[in-house]
């Protein structure tokens, strides 16, 4: 394996641009659109089914809702969905570090499917191992996914090539692809069938995913199997004396804890939220006093200040579709269709059905509005983002009063939900990734990936601790708040557009 990443891989080249294309993209995109779609597949199946497993059996557990579950409450429930979404994106942020200093992207989403595939085989084992195997899949899906998105950014001819933004469109459908047919597949069986069961179909979706990865690798860049600053032997030395250090620290700590008989779930829900939140300060402080970028450097990681702010709000919201959202969805939406029943699962392929109807007609509509030199940058697509995903939980507020007295509400409703935000998304998710690409200083390329993962990242650990502290996450006191400070950022994104788009300097 060793071999076939480093010896061979200096014999691939850069892809001919010439030869077979994918939808007008370099073939390569192809290879990395069935590795994203399959990916997304296991993770969104996952997602689908955590929190109801984790409440079914238990007293918050729909009447009637298959048993089976971990039976934990509510609102525990939603802080551990929180957590599990953050550590995800937070460990996009030392997956980006091994591919840019270890092993290289190529290996590195490698790496990152197998663990996938491991925790999900894991997963599917009933018994007590179901947080280790949570894990392993947050941790596999974090080795992959800054990476996988660098990839794509290597396919084309520099921040400049006019296909770019396009080419991360097409990649971001995989996603949506993925994403709707694992509530379907995965979900439905879960829900319906046996939780571990879907758990276990997860597992078969990511190997088939690695098995395409591993046959289509020659269409790639030869770049995607470099390592751009591979650690010398002296940092390795300290990098790994370091890791075993803090090892042993946590390992004494909560040994010292659990021998108390102190230990609860909040002492690890806590920590980890904090750290979801610092970290992206931290890195984002460490990088914009790194002294040998240059000014130009400087000044782009300053607009990204801006940008990864209001995409920490954006996520904040929007990751609540598998928690507050589900949990409407199982509980006060009915669950029919024209008199043909389905788990409440299923709803959490309509926003990935949305983006698949409107991802072409914004991709046609920017493309459109360039030619004639109309297209809304990116600080104006930001607030555009913003303002809908605000908007939705004004609306959201109509169908929780109507199921106030426990009236189950038309599917409509969320239907209508997912809607809004999946408009907000096409203006924040796509956007963001390419212009992460186009910001990021070189000696930070698949780092800074990391930094924009690290949005949700932040987003997900504050709904976290606002559940661990009581907030009722699915009041309308707490969805009014919310829809406020994501319209108020992005109004502010607009109000200061002059500033931010001076200091991008030629990226728009």
């Amino acid at each position: 394996m060793a071999s076939s990443l480093t010896k061979d891989a200096a014999e691939q080249g850069t892809p001919d641009t010439g030869g077979k294309t994918f939808f007008g993209h370099p073939r390569g995109l192809a290879t990395l659109f069935m590795t994203e779609m399959w990916e997304r597949f296991s993770f969104y199946g996952m997602r689908a089914l955590l929190v109801l497993y984790l409440i079914a059996g238990g007293p918050d557990a729909k009447d009637g809702s298959q048993g089976g579950g971990l039976g934990i409450t509510e609102s525990s429930a939603l802080a551990i969905y929180g957590v599990y979404m953050a550590m995800v994106y937070l460990l996009a942020m030392p997956g980006g570090w091994f591919g840019d200093r270890v092993w290289g992207p190529r290996k590195t989403v490698i790496i990152g499917s197998s663990v996938v595939i491991a925790g999900h085989v894991v997963l599917a084992l009933p018994g007590p191992s179901f947080y280790i195997g949570l894990a392993m899949v947050a941790l596999g899906s974090g080795l992959l996914k800054s990476n996988i998105s660098t990839m794509v950014g290597h396919l084309y001819n520099g921040p400049k090539d006019p296909r770019r933004d396009g080419g991360f469109t097409v990649f971001y459908m995989s996603i949506n692809i993925g994403s709707f047919a694992a509530p379907l597949v995965i979900g439905g069986i879960g829900q319906s069938v046996n939780w571990h069961l879907g758990f276990g179909i997860a597992a078969v979706g990511m190997a088939l995913g690695l098995i395409q990865f591993l046959i289509g690798t020659k269409h790639l860049n030869v770049k995607s199997s470099q390592v751009p600053t591979p650690l010398s032997a002296q940092e390795r030395k300290s990098w790994l004396l370091k890791g075993l250090m803090w090892l042993a620290i946590v390992a004494v700590f909560y040994g010292v804890v659990g021998g108390a008989g102190l230990f609860s779930i909040n002492w690890a829900l806590i920590p980890l939220a904090l750290i979801g939140i610092i970290t992206p300060f931290v890195v984002m402080f460490r990088i914009k006093r790194d002294k040998e970028l240059t000014a130009a450097e400087q000044s782009k990681v300053s607009s990204y200040v801006w940008i990864f702010v209001a995409a920490a709000l954006f996520w904040m919201i929007f990751d609540q579709a598998g928690s507050t959202l589900s949990i409407f969805a199982e509980k006060n939406t009915a669950d029919t269709i024209f008199g043909l029943g389905f788990p409440s699962s299923y709803f959490q392929a309509v926003n990935p059905l949305w983006v698949l109807a409107l991802a072409p007609v914004f991709a046609s509509a920017w493309l459109a509005l360039s030619r004639r030199s109309k297209e809304p940058n990116t600080t104006v697509k930001f607030t555009m983002g913003m303002v809908l995903i605000g908007f939705s939980y004004f609306f959201f507020v109509i169908p929780m009063l109507m199921s106030e007295d426990g009236t189950k509400v038309s599917p409509m409703w969320l239907i209508t939900v997912y809607g809004l935000q999946t408009m907000g998304e096409l203006c924040v998710s796509p956007v963001g990734l390419s212009v992460t690409t186009k910001l990021a200083p070189a000696k930070y390329a698949s780092q800074m990936m990391g930094v924009w993962f690290l949005a949700n990242t932040a987003g997900d650990s504050v709904i976290s601790l606002a559940t661990i502290g009581g907030a009722d996450l699915v009041g309308m006191g707490a969805l009014i708040v919310e829809g406020v400070l994501a319209t108020g950022a992005g109004l502010a994104v607009y109000m200061y557009r002059k500033r931010i788009n001076e200091q991008m300097g030629d990226v728009r």
